[in-house]
């Protein structure tokens, strides 16, 4: 007799998650169960998979159950490991507090980027201490359909290529990777976002996430593009000693990311849950036969 496994499904600005309440790690998810399950025709669909693990019962995760009992197991729809995922740590969140073990208020999650301090205000919007930003040395160039462009390398604690384009139909269909170069620049891969102005602190952008192909929306590429046009622009905060504010849009809804003279970026957004239900387990030992 088939087994089942409870699952949501949410969704941060659109960018869409597979949700696996497993609190003592006890699901095996190999990398093929994880791209079965994010499948949008056979499978259930998502542009990831949130596997939801206590901290202490997580291998990965045991060193930071001191500071967040709860560790967000990501993985992109490919089956492939992420650092990191701004509106996945929005959604899971959102589902800790749908499934009443955390109230309101402060939280703190633990993920392969490292602690990161969440926010759920009363008014639904979710706010995520995203950490520091890195811009790492080099020039890297990006490129589709002969088109190339300079773009800039920040990391948030997963790698990003921003490039400036005159309007995001330059983007293409963005399906594969975008080449880039040098190929030293990102050993494992970039995700590479492609951005126009919209007006003063106001961008607009399209991102083909590695491993997920275009989604839409990346909370930290919405990160990476905003301290991009803010170094563009001219404006560091912690030079400045006041706090830039940057509005982003994306294909599914608007982020507004605030970096701190201290370096702290602050990436507020909605995230919701959409539905529950189980998996098959014998559907799914068969999906990844």
């Amino acid at each position: 007799m088939s087994t089942r496994i409870a699952f949501l499904k949410g969704h941060g600005t659109e960018n869409d998650f597979v949700i696996v309440p497993d609190p003592e790690n006890a699901i095996d998810l190999p990398p093929a169960a994880v791209a079965a399950l994010c499948d949008r025709r056979a499978g259930i669909g998502g542009d990831g998979l949130l596997h939801v693990v206590r901290s202490a019962a997580h291998p990965e995760a045991k060193d930071m159950a001191a500071e967040a009992e709860w560790f967000m197991d990501y993985r992109n729809g490919d089956g492939s490991i992420a650092e990191m995922c701004g509106n996945g740590v929005r959604v899971f969140a959102r589902y800790l507090q749908h499934a009443g073990l955390i109230p309101e208020g402060d939280l703190a999650v633990a993920t392969r980027g490292g602690v990161k301090s969440v926010h759920l205000a009363k008014d639904g919007d979710i706010t995520v201490g995203m950490g520091k930003a890195r811009l790492p040395e080099g020039e890297v160039t990006v490129s589709v359909d002969g088109r190339s462009w300079p773009a800039r390398n920040v990391n948030m604690g997963n790698p990003h290529a921003v490039a400036f384009v005159d309007d995001l139909a330059h983007a293409g269909a963005l399906y594969a990777p975008p080449p880039f170069s040098p190929a030293s620049a990102y050993p494992d891969g970039v995700n590479v976002e492609f951005v126009v102005d919209r007006g003063p602190q106001h961008v607009a952008l399209r991102v083909h996430e590695r491993g997920s192909g275009e989604t839409r929306s990346c909370g930290t590429g919405a990160c990476a593009v905003a301290v991009a046009a803010a170094r563009r622009d001219g404006v560091d905060p912690a030079v400045t000693g006041t706090p830039a504010t940057y509005v982003v849009d994306l294909p599914g809804g608007r982020l507004v990311i605030t970096e701190r003279p201290d370096g702290e970026i602050k990436m507020t957004g909605p995230a919701v849950i959409v539905a529950t239900g189980e998996i098959d387990s014998e559907w799914l030992e068969t999906a990844v036969r």
